[in-house]
């Protein structure tokens, strides 16, 4: 038996979407492993969300419960979760690729004294050798490099998040709940005094709509125009890498190997010619329309809608159709 861990994200007293993401890659994996997949849980109150995640692909939750874990602290989840793993010798750990899994991951891969691909956008099992096929993009997103981790145990990687849909929720599903009442006395030497959310942070993973730039928009104003249609969809602003080397606009929106994964129901690529590595950051969207004057670009091999034209005399349009639109709404 190869088991397979994954480190759940609680956030405010709620386990994470990114969570059944990692479950998806877990259930994949276990599979073909043939082992047992287990969610571990770090937090307080969580009796009640527990079952959540048997019906979205876990074999076994293991719940560390005190009151100390209601917040993410490096020290105190690794002073429980070293021991528990080094008892158990899983084959595999994931963690997403967010700001907790990435700080947690390399502390537990050097003290469990093994290797960590970090921020992997595919995972798989090598069929002759079982071992875990750990897939990222390296030399700035220019190249896909599949890792291997043959020689020490367990095979550890964070996994970036929206690169993968949750499994269907199925309630007939069956798992075992362990709960682990812990009675550690913690004393970390770094506490959290506050926590304060950004208040215009973007956020590409939570939205329905993203309408995306690149170097088609020609001048860093232009993008006005998106962020019009963008309020006018609900929606949110992305860009190509290129138009955020150029200084059209903030890191943030940049979505592709070396930006953000989205998948949201629809992805406008505007002026976006389609690059490798912008491609592999919004290719799951369900819905893909591209706007642009070349109708060679390789956008158009992805997407569901194709407009071959000026994008900057069809934003315009576009804005003015969906300004009517919404003001017949209201």
């Amino acid at each position: 038996m190869k088991d397979v861990f994954i480190i759940s994200e609680v956030r405010e007293e709620k386990i994470h979407p990114v969570t059944y993401e990692l479950l998806a890659w877990g259930r994949e994996l276990t599979d073909k492993l043939r082992g047992t997949l287990s969610a571990l849980v770090l937090g307080n109150n969580l009796e009640e969300q527990l079952k959540e995640l048997i019906f979205y692909g876990a074999d076994k939750i293991e719940f560390f419960k005190h009151k100390e874990l209601e917040v993410f602290n490096v020290e105190n989840y690794t002073k429980i979760l070293v021991p528990f793993i080094k008892e158990k010798n899983p084959e595999i750990i994931l963690a997403s690729a967010t700001t907790q899994g990435r700080t947690l991951m390399p502390y537990l891969a050097g003290k469990l004294k093994t290797g960590l691909t970090a921020d992997c956008t595919y995972l798989d099992i090598e069929e002759d050798t079982g071992l875990l096929l750990q897939v990222r993009p390296a030399i700035g997103g220019n190249v896909l490099a599949t890792i291997k981790t043959p020689e020490h145990k367990p095979q550890m990687a964070t996994i970036r998040p929206r690169n993968k849909k949750p499994l269907p929720r199925n309630e007939k599903r069956k798992g075992e709940i362990i709960v682990h009442n812990i009675n550690e006395i913690f004393s970390p030497r770094v506490k959290r005094i506050d926590f304060k959310k950004r208040e215009k942070e973007v956020s590409l993973s939570d939205v329905e709509i993203i309408i995306a730039g690149g170097k088609g928009l020609k001048n860093p104003q232009n993008f006005s125009l998106l962020f019009d249609i963008a309020h006018l969809l609900n929606g949110a602003v992305g860009a190509s890498r290129s138009a955020v080397d150029m200084g059209w606009i903030e890191y943030p929106h940049q979505v592709g190997l070396s930006g953000k994964t989205v998948n949201p129901k629809v992805y406008i690529a505007v002026g976006i010619s389609g690059a490798v590595q912008h491609l592999a950051g919004m290719i799951n969207s369900e819905n893909i329309i591209a706007i642009n004057k070349d109708p060679e670009a390789p956008i158009f091999q992805v997407s569901d809608l194709g407009i071959v034209g000026d994008a900057l005399e069809i934003l315009p349009l576009l804005k003015k159709k969906l300004y009517e639109r919404k003001k017949k709404d209201v």
